[in-house]
């Protein structure tokens, strides 16, 4: 098994700054954010503050052929991803693994069409509360990395490279044995908590506090179920149950990703979250009308930016 090194992460919103700081305190020399344009200006000028502390970490712009990396993480949004694609493939090499941790379902089937599923594996953060305002990021909660192939009985030689590396790192990870699974239990959480707190303005210690707000939430990660089955996809009840002790744990302060793109008048994921879901209800004949319900909400307020 070789020792990954060289780190490049494409995305330094909330959740890629962490991890991109705890790979600086491994070591400073072994991470690299991917940026273009004015995002390369301004990391440059300004870096990244990760709970207080500056970090001014390498940037590798597009194109640079002196560059590749071990490892890629892929840590963008939705709508960013196919110039992310683009973006890496100066720093893709024959043995380069790309890890995706982004929201979804289906990010790491259309990086695969580019470059190989052979190069990549999929992965989820769930449980962090990371905060991103301007370039600071604030969190009190590591949460856990789950990454790996889609199935890991046996955790193949790759997966096994990248959790030495986040376990030097001291990034939280676990490889379930069905990733699958994992990705849509992540997916469903993101239907849940990203799409009401953008439109109740809600902190992630209003859904702690009320249960209403639950409700809302749960209702729609039901609808996620439902289709997961019919995806022959099993998640049910029992996982609904399994985020709602995760919330618990969470600050009260934190707020979820497209909370904070409302509140930074920036476009949200909505049609890869409630969109991805009333598609395929309509795929399989399942009603999905509170996704309806949000996807019309969250897009009323985007209109307003």
């Amino acid at each position: 098994m070789s020792a990954i090194t060289s780190v490049s992460l494409i995305g330094a919103g909330a959740i890629g700054s962490y991890y991109a700081s705890k790979l600086f305190d491994l070591d400073r020399n072994c991470i690299s954010l991917i940026a273009g344009g004015k995002r390369y200006d301004r990391l440059e000028k300004e870096g990244i503050i990760v709970n207080g502390r500056h970090f001014s970490i390498p940037l590798i712009r597009p194109g640079d052929e002196e560059r590749s990396a071990d490892l890629i993480i892929v840590a963008v949004k939705h709508d960013h991803l196919p110039d992310a694609i683009g973006d890496i493939k100066s720093s893709v090499k024959a043995k380069t693994i790309i890890l995706s941790i982004m929201n979804g379902i289906d990010s790491e089937e259309r990086i695969g069409a580019i470059y190989g599923m052979d190069k990549v594996l999929y992965g989820v953060a769930v449980g962090i509360d990371a905060v991103r305002i301007g370039n600071s990021v604030t969190y009190s909660k590591d949460g856990i990395l789950f990454f790996g192939e889609g199935e890991n009985a046996a955790p193949s030689e790759r997966v096994r490279e990248v959790k030495d590396l986040f376990d030097r790192a001291g990034i939280v990870s676990e490889t379930p044995n069905d990733m699958i699974r994992t990705l849509w239990w992540k997916f469903m959480i993101n239907v849940g908590i990203n799409q009401t707190s953008a439109i109740l303005g809600a902190p992630y210690g209003v859904f702690q506090q009320s249960p209403h707000a639950r409700n809302l939430v749960d209702s729609a990660m039901r609808e996620v179920t439902a289709i997961a089955a019919a995806a022959d996809v099993h998640i049910d009840e029992d996982d609904v149950k399994q985020w709602n002790e995760i919330l618990s744990g969470l600050s009260p302060e934190g707020k979820t990703s497209m909370l904070q793109d409302v509140e930074a008048r920036r476009k949200t994921e909505v049609e890869m979250l409630a969109g991805t879901v009333i598609r395929l209800g309509r795929k399989y004949n399942i009603p999905t009308p509170v996704n309806e319900t949000l996807f019309n909400f969250i897009t009323v307020i985007q209109q307003s930016f």
